[in-house]
């Protein structure tokens, strides 16, 4: 009995060190009695650089999204033109079917043409439902093999409770999603910063030097009212009510909230707001690299190349309540042992783990930026003569 209640003690124990050092797992929030949104039917409150949820309501209850969709429609295109297969400057002729969706539109004719710029401008401040139809056969041929793309990225980013029937959100059989999958589709998209140059502008004009300028005005008014808010879209149907996934950041925090199945616009954004307000108020991002920052490097075994740089590809950073002591906060890059040629791009080849203490806060997966092919027999013969000779 002696030896099961010390066993208990150091339990408890165990379970406060968590409460006040982790990181958030810390951020679930599950002691939290006030309900913030209460006139959602589902919502989530994420830290967009690690993915942590803060607070929740409903999360996985799968619902109608609206226009909210173009938020995947919006990573696909940004996809697209990190690949290369678009440009920024490139023009995107309408077609009729695309010209001919009805809802939010910026009233696209059959033939006309717009850059790709111009059609993502449509798509994130107007909600151009015609804009979206248009991006989505310029990039797949056709909106049904684009909406498979959507899906299929879906899976990959781990939204288990989301299908997708269209590119834009209007009120079809089968589309829907959740409002954890939303966070995390928006995370990705933030990967893409310059999305925010488009979400986060208030007003804007089309057509500008034509004889019908167009004048786009945000749908998302937070990102004029509320300091740091810069996206990242709206959505309403009658089915889907008055829903929202937005984002902001101050300091080194940058949170998404999503609320689903709100009464009006009022209400949508007043949740928002609250959400927005307790992130900022109780936390803070202890950031430990910046996308792009050396990381170090890797040896490849026998591989054409011997060395390979690391550059953080992405922002690596720890979300804590406010006041928890950094002192003691560190990280470690740690490696696979005898990396060996061939490597593939994106192979996993070791972790950075963040410490507070002893204590293990956070561990991010490394993957090789490159493939590295297995050297030739005399390639490895020179690099190892000349390693013969090398003297200090």
């Amino acid at each position: 009995m002696a030896m099961r209640n010390k066993g208990l003690i150091s339990f408890i124990c165990l379970q406060l060190c968590v409460m006040l050092i982790l990181p958030v797992a810390m951020a679930e929030e599950k002691t939290q009695a006030v309900d913030l949104t209460p006139n959602a039917q589902s919502a989530v409150l994420m830290d967009a650089d690690t993915g942590t949820v803060i607070a929740e309501k409903n999360k996985d209850t799968k619902l109608p999204p609206a226009s909210i969709t173009k938020i995947m429609t919006m990573l696909l295109i940004m996809e697209a033109i990190d690949k290369g297969n678009i440009k920024m400057d490139e023009k995107v002729r309408v077609s009729e079917y695309a010209a001919s969706m009805g809802g939010s539109q910026i009233f696209l004719e059959p033939g006309e043409e717009m850059t790709v710029q111009e059609m993502l401008k449509g798509i994130a401040m107007a909600s151009g439902n015609d804009a979206s139809v248009a991006m989505a056969e310029k990039i797949a041929g056709s909106e049904e093999n684009f909406v498979q793309m959507m899906n299929e990225r879906a899976q990959q980013l781990g939204m288990k409770n989301t299908h997708f029937s269209n590119c834009n959100g209007l009120p079809v059989a089968n589309h829907y999603t959740t409002a954890n999958d939303i966070a995390v589709m928006s995370r990705e998209l933030l990967k893409h910063e310059e999305i925010t140059k488009f979400t986060g502008a208030y007003q804007d004009y089309l057509r500008k030097e034509t004889p019908n300028p167009f004048w786009l005005v945000n749908t998302n008014k937070l990102v004029r009212f509320y300091s740091g808010a810069d996206g990242l879209k709206t959505g309403y149907t009658s089915e889907a009510k008055f829903c929202l996934s937005a984002t902001a950041k101050r300091d080194n925090l940058r949170v998404v909230a999503v609320v689903l199945g709100e009464p009006n616009t009022k209400t949508r954004n007043a949740e928002v707001t609250k959400l927005f307000d307790y992130a900022f108020a109780q936390y803070t991002n202890y950031p430990l690299f910046k996308s792009g920052d050396n990381l170090g490097s890797f040896t490849v075994n026998k591989g054409q190349i011997s060395t390979v740089p690391l550059v953080a590809k992405q922002n690596y950073s720890i979300l804590m309540k406010k006041g928890v002591a950094t002192d003691t906060i560190r990280h470690e890059l740690q490696l696979n042992a005898n990396i060996k040629a061939p490597v593939a791009i994106g192979q996993p080849i070791g972790k950075i783990v963040v410490y507070n203490g002893d204590n293990v806060l956070a561990e991010y997966p490394i993957e090789s930026p490159v493939a590295v092919d297995k050297a030739s027999w005399w390639k490895l013969f020179k690099r190892t003569t000349s390693q013969m000779f090398t003297t200090d």
